[in-house]
C-alpha cells in the first residue's frame, strides 16, 4: 500500500468508497459539502500498489476550538474508509496514524472524533479529553487527542465546534 495525499483524480473513487462502505450516503454527502466548502484540513488515501485500486480514505477537516478565550488549532476526523476487499489489514490504521503525524507536524494541536471509543481509543481519542468543551456532540462517544506530544492545551474548555456541513448533515 501507498499512503499519499488525495488530488482531485481521486474525488470519484473517493466518493465511491465512502458509498460502498456506510449503509447511507451520509459520510459521501459529508466528504461533498466540506470540499465545497473549503474546510478539508487533509484527506490521504490508500493505493493499492499492485493494481492501483483505492483501497482507503481518512478525511479531516477545520473545527473552531477554543481553550481560556484563545483559538486552538483543531480538525475533526471523519470518516474513514476501507475498500472491502482491503479490510483487516490495517489500512485504516495506517492512514489515521499517517494523517496524524502529517497534522502534528503542521502544528494542529487537537484532533477530535465522534465514534466508537473501543475502535478510536487505540489512536489515543480519549473522551476524557473532549470533556467540558461546548459541542453539540458531547458525550462519550465525542473524544479527542491532544497530537502536540500529547500535550493538552491548559486553560477553561469553550468550543469545539465542526464545519458547518456537520450541522447540516445532522438535519437531513
Amino acid at each position: 500500500m501507498v499512503i499519499r495525499p488525495a488530488s482531485a483524480a481521486d474525488v470519484a473513487a473517493i466518493d465511491g468508497l465512502l458509498r460502498a462502505s456506510f449503509p447511507a450516503p451520509a459520510e459521501a454527502d459529508l466528504v461533498r459539502e466540506l470540499c465545497i466548502a473549503g474546510d478539508m484540513v487533509l484527506t490521504l488515501v490508500a493505493d493499492d500498489e499492485e493494481t492501483g485500486a483505492l483501497a482507503g480514505a481518512v478525511v479531516f477537516s477545520r473545527m473552531d476550538v477554543t481553550v481560556g478565550g484563545q483559538a486552538v488549532a483543531a480538525v475533526a476526523l471523519a470518516p474513514v474508509a476501507v475498500a472491502e476487499p482491503y479490510r483487516h489489514q490495517g489500512i485504516a490504521d495506517a492512514l489515521i496514524h499517517a494523517a496524524h503525524e502529517r497534522l502534528e507536524a503542521a502544528g494542529v494541536v487537537l484532533s477530535f472524533v465522534l465514534g466508537d471509543p473501543a475502535f478510536y481509543g487505540r489512536f489515543g481519542y480519549d473522551p476524557a479529553v473532549a470533556r467540558n468543551f461546548d459541542s453539540p456532540y458531547a458525550g462519550d462517544y465525542f473524544m479527542a487527542l491532544p497530537l502536540q506530544g500529547g500535550l493538552v492545551p491548559c486553560g477553561v474548555r469553550e468550543a469545539a465546534r465542526h464545519a458547518p456541513a456537520f450541522s447540516r448533515l445532522g438535519a437531513a
